[in-house]
């Protein structure tokens, strides 16, 4: 179907549709890193106190990294 013959209604409903699922989506993706920070952060506490020192750095670095790169790409 060529874009001439389709009607802005279906353009609307689509983007509509997509406008729905996108907060969904999001959701999920945040669940799903929380779970594994969480995970994670769990099992640096069971390596002892020496390695949560470097684990919280590099943790706070990748942190900083996904927020900058979702500004950046919003």
């Amino acid at each position: 179907m060529d874009e001439a013959s389709r009607s802005p209604t279906a353009t609307l409903a689509d983007d509509a549709l997509l406008g729905l699922l996108l907060p969904f989506w999001q959701l999920v993706i945040a669940a799903v890193v929380l779970v594994v920070v969480v995970l994670s952060v769990v099992r640096l506490a069971r390596r002892g106190p020496s390695r949560m020192g470097t684990a919280l750095l590099v943790t706070a670095a990748a942190i900083i990294g996904l927020a900058v790169a979702g500004v950046l790409l919003s």
